[in-house]
């Protein structure tokens, strides 16, 4: 048994670079030239590859460490009888879809020690901030060359929005299913039968100024998620306003003889009140298609989403069985889940099994929107600033308190009929409270 050390050879102009892949485990065998690990700079991501053939005995790095040449990156188990193989110059890395400088770092200066030094490290350079570059390392590409995968096409889930060969793998899956996977899929409208142009690539820096500003956890989340039901659900929104002239007043005057209980009144705990009515009076609402499109699954239960503003963005927390409860559990409910996801302690339960969601701009402004449809449910409703009008009663215009309804709903299941009946409905149910009772 002969033990080797791996070191990292001469990588050219890089002096520390932070290991984000291993590509090895213990107890597996390597051959000469077998890509270890994928390092990552600034500017380029590499593999450095093995200068000797044998079984990995023990890692001496881990994801996140900071390496440079002559740091100890394994050790092997290297059979006596078979010589180091000789240098030889790296294939050239594929280059990105998108214009991308593509360079080979420099070969290696000969050493003392016997090991024969390892080949030149392919670099595949990387665009300083976001574009339509893939962002793989050498072997995921030409991993996605041999399946004919366009990289552009495929949202990566490792760090930095790097694409795994996972993610290749799960696209693949999902193109032969009939349509690419949300967190692993197409990116950029490329569901199947869309074939759109790779996202521009522009130096911005050329114009001005610029600054680089990561996206935060939840909307790294969130995007695809966004993206996949905006493309794959044909939105219709349906717009609408609700007299809440009488609600209003109704909710001020609970809020003052409920002020020793704690629980304050929201105009949105009302709306979900009102919109389980509405639910069951339409039921394909509260609904959900099956995996092939070919039946909708009717829910029994009314379990509503809202969305929550956060620092870091939006999240949407679930009033569970909301039909079952009166306004003011409602209202407590949502203030508690509201606090949570602001300290983000949000627990996954807490914003799972939402069969209709509402989104309310109404604190902060605006007249009317376009809310995309959280996916697998089949509408949304936003909300936006209530404001008083004239509105004409038959004799003479009277101010009155109006609130902006904005419906999206999916075409596939509810028609544009049924979509102006709810919110119609909704209407009368905020104008007068009484009538959810019938």
């Amino acid at each position: 048994m002969s033990i080797v050390e791996v070191k990292v050879p001469d990588i050219g102009d890089f002096k520390e670079v932070e290991v984000i892949e291993l590509l090895v485990k213990v107890g597996d065998t390597v051959k000469v030239d077998q890509s270890l690990i994928t390092v990552e700079s600034d500017k380029a991501s590499m593999e450095i590859p093995s200068s000797h053939a044998g079984v990995v005995k023990e890692l001496k790095i881990k994801i996140g460490d900071k390496v440079a040449e002559g740091s100890l990156l394994l050790v092997l188990d290297s059979d006596a009888a078979a010589a180091p193989a000789p240098a030889a110059a790296a294939p050239a890395a594929a280059s990105a879809p998108a214009p991308a400088p593509v360079a080979a770092a420099a070969a290696p200066a000969p050493v003392e020690s016997k090991p024969t030094p390892s080949p030149a490290v392919a670099a595949v350079a990387l665009p300083p901030g976001p574009s339509g570059v893939p962002h793989a390392s050498p072997s995921v590409r030409k991993f996605a060359r041999e399946l004919g995968v366009d990289l552009t096409r495929v949202n990566g889930s490792g760090p930095k929005g790097r694409i795994t060969q996972e993610d290749v793998q799960n696209y693949v899956k999902g193109v032969i299913s009939g349509a690419a996977s949300g967190g692993t899929g197409a990116k950029g409208g490329s569901g199947v039968g869309l074939d759109l142009l790779p996202w521009p690539s522009l130096d911005f820096s050329k114009f001005g100024a610029t600054e680089l500003l990561p996206l935060s956890r939840i909307k790294k989340i969130s995007g695809p998620n966004l993206h996949r039901n905006w493309v794959m659900i044909p939105h219709v929104t349906q717009f609408d306003e609700a007299d809440v002239t009488d609600l209003e007043e109704f909710r001020k005057t609970s809020n003052a003889a409920m002020a020793k209980s704690g629980v304050k009144l929201t105009m949105l705990a009302f709306v979900i009140k009102a919109s389980v009515a509405a639910l069951k009076k339409f039921p394909a609402f509260n609904a959900s298609l099956d995996a092939k499109g070919e039946n909708l699954i009717l829910k029994q239960y009314y379990h509503i989403g809202f969305a929550a503003d956060t620092p870091n963005g939006l999240v949407v927390p679930v009033i569970k069985d909301a039909d079952k409860k009166g306004i003011a559990q409602i209202a407590q409910e949502m203030g508690d889940l509201s606090a949570q996801a602001r300290e983000g302690k949000l627990k996954p339960a807490d914003m799972q099994g939402a069969s209709f969601t509402i989104s309310s701009l109404g604190g902060i402004g605006g007249t009317a929107f376009t809310p995309i449809i959280n996916a697998p449910e089949v509408a949304i409703l936003g909300l936006s600033k209530s404001d008083t009008k004239p509105v004409w009663d038959g004799a003479q215009f009277q101010p009155r308190l109006m609130m902006p309804l904005s419906l999206s709903y999916d075409h596939r299941v509810i028609d544009g009929a049924m979509g102006a009946r709810f919110t119609v409905y909704l209407a009368e149910l905020l104008s007068d409270m009484r009538k959810t009772l019938l």
